[in-house]
């Protein structure tokens, strides 16, 4: 299945990603940290769903409650329940 999902209080704008047999793939973010949300994108690429969430929902960004991995696992999180 493939997500985009619109961000909110972090410099990227969306996020696409597919989710198959409950692992994610091909994450691409717009805008933002261009260098760091690749790096990201590659460093969860076929990674469980539930482990990305594990690992990444909560994470913050500067004094913000919330960075675009926390978005990412967010976004996983309710394509994962829906």
């Amino acid at each position: 299945m493939h997500v985009t999902s619109k961000t909110s209080q972090v410099c990227s704008t969306k996020i696409d990603f597919d989710v198959v047999d409950g692992k994610v793939y091909n994450v691409v973010f717009t805008g933002g940290c261009n260098g760091n949300l690749k790096a990201i994108g590659k460093l969860v690429e076929g990674m469980e769903c539930e482990k990305l969430i594990r690992t990444l929902k909560g994470n913050t960004c500067g004094s913000s409650t919330t960075s675009c991995a926390d978005q990412l696992a967010q976004a996983v999180e309710k394509a994962v329940e829906a």
